[in-house]
């Protein structure tokens, strides 16, 4: 990624659009004259948590309609006083045409309330009884920029469990806010460029390397976890509320687990009123719910794994495309949407999977607010493949000519045009799972994409062997499952009597007779994702999931700082014009080298650095100079560090993520990308 600057896009990105090209900001971090004024106790905005200039505050949040200017805002409800009149009026302040200009005498004011909506406290009061409610292992619901965070002082486990309990949030990990970078560098070993990262005018999560001594502060913030998820203070009322507390506090989206964020304090009261002790509201309407966003830094430079906040709706360069104005819907898991206007395209905030009617509500929202700034509704809509899923849904129901874009391509398409790239890649699109043109589940795939010979279609020129899944979409929280189905594909029914069933079966016999009894009819995927979590499973790591991806994250966990001493390979052939990855003689030699007591971090290193290895050997069998890695699976770090330090040690050029989420948060993006190239219409 790009140096980041106070205008939220990559500095030496910024003068490749005009003005009107910006169609709309992102919310910035306060900056430094900022807060020299709330610091300042001769100045009029000391301690007012709304303070913000040109150079920083609300933006996209706050937007209702094009053009940026303060009728157009939430800000609209609040008239200016005389002197921020002068200042709004003053081509010589910061503060000229600041639209959400505001101070204690004419902006937004805090209160605090208790779960009923009674009014505890109002302005500073407000904030010193939270700060004080969180240092005694209070909940405080925060409403914030982009909307609320549930806050609990970080040190005390009492106190995150309770949060966990009541969020419903059982073992994933929660992200925190420190006061100071120095705080942060107490509990995390921090690099120049992650130090960077923090203090951006975007201000991510960003993940960081724990110190030994934050296994123990925070137990139960992150349990078994690689990273910690620290972002600094990026309001005026995060920093006052900080420097009052003085230590970490758990920063995590206000709502219950797989449902939007709440935006506004009437619907907290509803929605937040049975997890949060106290609410700390403010009275500056927020119109679009923004998460924060996540980075994280490694050998290959800055990755966002999710987009929202600081970054949204910043636009990419489209290649390609015409004048008018399209709409891509993204897919069903960590959704976004996309929209473009000839060679602009704007990929949108976070919207999250789409399994709730809350979070479908909000996907609407989202499609309707883009489309809204392109200032005309679609002309045309594309999707993913699959032939069902809520975007999938609402793309066919808006009756315009769509585009089903196959979902590998889609992942390859992103990280090209994140790499602003457009010759021909061999990517390797490596994921849970989406839809494949042969109708089985596909996750383990090699696509050349070359629009000159094909423009606007991809070649499957490899994947990983395919084994089934029984119970479907079970397998995402029972990890046991896709272990079985890659025993049942090596053994077939005997899978049941060996050792390694026996080591993980929750089943009776009855209930194995029967799993076994519908395992032909189970659907069958080559998915890389999936078999992570089987070998995670097979390995005794994690038999269950408490939440996406955590089998995988452990087997990632087991292999880190880990040197493998032997060299385990996939072997390849080829299948109907395909070459076939096969993970047998892997698995086999794994189980072997288990059941002698080999140990599991070492057998965990072992089949990460094996599929590092196969990517470049099946890299060398295409030949084509570049390659891109993409999909969920690639947020594994060391997967993506050894895979693109081997292919560079091969001689190959790689393209890997910094802009745009390598999961399915890019999957819009690249749907537009495809589109633009020639993709057909369906």
């Amino acid at each position: 990624m790009a140096d980041v600057g106070r205008g939220g896009m990559p500095i030496e990105d910024r003068d490749a659009w005009d003005h009107d090209a910006v169609l709309a900001l992102p919310d910035l971090a306060t900056c430094s004259a900022c807060l020299d004024d709330i610091r300042a106790p001769d100045s009029r905005r000391y301690r007012y948590p709304f303070t913000s200039c040109i150079y920083c505050g609300p933006r996209f949040s706050i937007l209702e309609k094009l053009p940026y200017r303060r009728a157009h805002t939430t800000m609209h409800r609040f008239h200016m006083c005389e002197a921020c009149q002068r200042e709004y009026r003053d081509p010589e302040s910061r503060r000229f045409h600041a639209h959400p200009n505001a101070c204690p005498d004419c902006g937004p004011t805090l209160s605090l309330w208790d779960p009923t909506g009674l009014v505890l406290a109002r302005a500073d009061e407000a904030l010193e009884r939270s700060a004080n409610a969180l240092k005694s292992g209070a909940i405080v619901a925060v409403k914030g920029l982009g909307g609320f965070h549930l806050m609990v002082l970080a040190s005390d486990p009492d106190a995150v469990r309770r949060l966990r309990r009541r969020k419903q949030r059982a073992e994933k990990p929660f992200a925190m806010m420190a006061p100071t970078l120095a705080a942060v560098r107490h509990f995390c070993k921090v690099s120049p460029e992650e130090e960077a990262l923090l203090g951006a005018a975007q201000a991510p999560i960003v993940l960081l390397t724990p110190r030994v001594k934050a296994e123990g502060a925070f137990m139960e913030v992150a349990p078994g976890s690689l990273s910690l998820g620290f972002v600094l203070p990026y309001t005026p009322l995060h920093h006052l509320l900080l420097e009052a507390v003085a230590v970490p506090v758990v920063v995590t989206s206000g709502n219950l687990d797989d449902e939007p964020i709440c935006i506004d304090e009437n619907e907290a009261l509803e929605r937040l009123g049975s997890v949060a002790d106290l609410l700390l509201v403010h009275d500056r309407p927020i119109l679009r719910p923004l998460d924060d966003s996540i980075a994280r830094v490694s050998a290959e430079g800055v990755m966002l794994l999710r987009r929202a906040r600081g970054f949204a709706p910043m636009p990419f360069t489209l290649p390609g495309a015409p004048r008018e104005h399209w709409l891509a819907v993204g897919g069903q898991r960590k959704n976004t949407v996309a929209v473009s206007v000839g060679p602009r395209a704007l990929l949108g905030q976070h919207v999250g999977d789409l399994e709730t009617p809350g979070a479908r509500k909000a996907f609407l929202q989202a499609t309707e607010d883009l489309s809204e700034l392109c200032g005309a509704g679609p002309a045309r809509v594309a999707c993913d493949s699959v032939p069902d899923g809520y975007s999938v849904q609402h793309a066919a129901a808006l009756g315009l000519p769509i585009t089903r874009v196959q979902h590998h391509h889609a992942h390859v398409r992103a990280c090209m045009l994140d790499n602003a790239f457009s010759g021909a890649v061999l990517g390797v699109a490596w994921d849970g799972m989406g839809h494949g043109t042969d109708g089985h589940l596909w996750g383990g795939e090699f696509l050349v994409i070359d629009d000159q010979a094909r423009p606007g279609d991809f070649r499957r020129v490899a994947h990983l062997r395919s084994f089934p899944l029984p119970g479907g979409d079970a397998v995402l929280r029972q990890p046991w499952r896709t272990a079985l189905g890659l025993l049942y594909e090596l053994h077939g029914a005997a899978a049941v009597d060996t050792p390694e069933w026996h080591a993980l079966s929750p089943l009776d016999a009855e209930q194995t007779r029967e799993l076994l009894t519908a395992m032909a009819d189970a659907p069958r995927t080559t998915s890389a994702g999936r078999l992570f979590d089987g070998v995670s499973a097979l390995l005794g790591l994690c038999t269950r999931s408490g939440h996406e991806a955590q089998a995988a994250m452990l087997l990632e966990h087991a292999a880190a700082n880990v040197r493998s001493d032997a060299t385990l390979r996939l072997t390849m052939r080829d299948v109907d014009g395909a070459l076939l990855l096969d993970w047998e003689p892997l698995l086999r030699d794994i189980s072997r080298r288990h059941t002698a007591g080999r140990w599991r971090a070492e057998l965990a290193a072992m089949f990460h650095d094996a599929l590092c290895e196969a990517i470049v050997d099946v890299a060398r069998e295409i030949a084509v100079d570049h390659v891109a890695l993409t999909g969920g699976c690639f947020q594994n770090r060391r997967l993506l560090e050894g895979a693109a330090a081997r292919l560079r040690q091969a001689g190959f050029s790689v393209l890997t993520h910094h802009h745009v989420p390598p999961n399915d948060g890019g999957l819009a993006l690249g749907q537009l990308a495809a589109v633009a190239r020639g993709a057909q219409t369906t």
